[in-house]
């Protein structure tokens, strides 16, 4: 707690004195919390415990921050936020700190969502910001959809609404009805989406996954080109095909 209170006091610090720290808004921040989030994000992923110490202290920084600001603002406070926070993790958690029983995480997630319903009053779709990348807001969705019982039996029954979706998603290419194709495209993504979840498959991190093995076969068809005295951009499309059938034996 000591170092807690000493990090709070630097923030507060910086901001008075440091021109560049004076300047910042809530807005000129927003930008930089999302690059900061992804960095934490590749570090986790990556497993690499020096990159996530560091990151995570860059997260911490732009909460001690945003509460900075807001308390200049006099919106609320650091100790009000923690206060916060600590109530609603007590009360969303009655199988810890009460009496209920719950089986399995499933259980905690639809009990934390009904307990949310009840203090807000809400639907059980709000609370999702809506500037979450789509990919994890569909997931969202889904997943408090499902707390409800909302939901598909298993990932097979998934399969014949696939396909449904890429049909239409064809019909609407074969008509050149390239607003309806968006749309049947978007369709087709979102049970993508729910098969990942059903077969609890992070769909980001199974993009990513197949965005970092693209890049890394793309750069040695690259090299190989070079190697060949060739530039890529020249290929033809049969020596671009050679090229990336021979890239998967090295990143399958």
């Amino acid at each position: 707690m000591a170092n807690l209170e000493r990090l709070r006091e630097v923030v507060a610090e910086l901001r008075e004195k440091c021109p560049w720290d004076r300047a910042q808004t809530f807005e000129s921040l927003m930008p930089l919390t999302w690059e900061e989030t992804a960095e934490l994000i590749e570090a986790l992923q990556n497993g690499i415990p020096e990159a996530i110490t560091e990151e995570l202290g860059d997260v911490l920084l732009h909460v001690l921050f945003y509460a900075q600001l807001a308390e200049e603002k006099g919106w609320t406070t650091i100790e009000e936020v923690i206060e916060r926070l600590t109530q609603k993790l007590i009360a969303r958690h009655p199988h810890v700190y009460g009496t209920a029983q719950v089986q399995d995480a499933r259980a905690v997630i639809a009990r934390w969502e009904a307990i949310k319903r009840a203090q807000r009053g809400s639907s059980p779709l709000a609370g999702i910001p809506e500037r979450l990348p789509p990919l994890l807001q569909s997931y969202r969705l889904q997943e408090k959809a499902a707390a409800l019982g909302f939901d598909w039996a298993n990932p097979q029954a998934l399969y014949p609404k696939l396909e449904e979706e890429l049909s239409e998603l064809q019909n609407a290419l074969q008509t050149q009805d390239y607003e309806s194709a968006a749309k049947e495209l978007g369709d087709v993504l979102f049970v993508l989406v729910n098969l990942a979840r059903h077969l609890r498959i992070d769909p980001e991190r199974a993009l990513s996954a197949t965005n970092q093995k693209f890049k890394a076969r793309f750069a040695w068809m690259e090299r190989q080109a070079q190697q060949d005295h060739k530039d890529l951009s020249a290929c033809s499309s049969e020596e671009l095909e050679s090229y990336w059938q021979a890239s998967k034996a090295y990143y399958p």
